[in-house]
């Protein structure tokens, strides 16, 4: 089974290796990660897509909750939450093909980004299901190139992932731990 989780972590060097080297550290591979600031920019949001079990799901949690760097944890139910990625698709056109793949990509409700004499550049945001369907479509045509963003995802209606007023993470420089939440706005 895939599971989505969403950390807040500090926003400063080092934290990406960190997270990312604790999965490593225990043999799960990421299936996707994506990482930027949030409304605060002293922290970041990182989504992380995993493959494995409840226990997987519950270890993974557990060992990022110790990181210091890392202010909160939350496993994003797959029914209350909302996950986008977005996608640049390079595909093969020519003059006989363009109009053709306009089409496609319109009924998708992407957009061409870049023209160029033999190739078109489309962008496409949705869930991986429609990025996925959309590829398939285009590689009829050739597809060139591909970059993908990953999953970002956010918990449905008032639900948040925030850090206590005190700071928030694993350990209080001081030693003792901080209160990490996930509150209702």
């Amino acid at each position: 089974m895939r599971y989505t989780l969403g950390a807040l972590v500090e926003n400063q060097f080092g934290v990406l290796a960190r997270v990312s080297g604790l999965f490593s550290r225990r043999g799960f591979n990421i299936e996707s990660l994506a990482v930027g600031p949030t409304e605060d920019p002293s922290m970041s949001r990182i989504t992380i897509v995993i493959e494995g079990d409840d226990r997987v799901r519950d270890q993974m949690v557990g060992q990022m909750e110790k990181l210091v760097d890392v202010l909160s944890v939350q496993a994003l139910a797959p029914d209350a939450m909302v996950s986008r990625e977005l996608a640049l698709i390079k595909v093969r056109a020519d003059h006989a093909t363009r109009a053709a793949i306009m089409q496609v990509v319109d009924v998708f409700r992407g957009q061409v980004v870049d023209v160029g004499k033999e190739s078109l550049m489309v962008e496409i945001t949705g869930d991986e299901r429609k990025v996925g369907a959309l590829l398939e479509v285009l590689a009829d045509y050739g597809v060139l190139e591909v970059a993908r963003t990953g999953a970002v995802a956010l918990a449905r209606g008032a639900e948040v992932l925030r850090m206590e007023p005190d700071g928030g993470g694993a350990e209080d420089p001081a030693g003792g731990p901080r209160e990490r939440t996930v509150e209702s706005a």
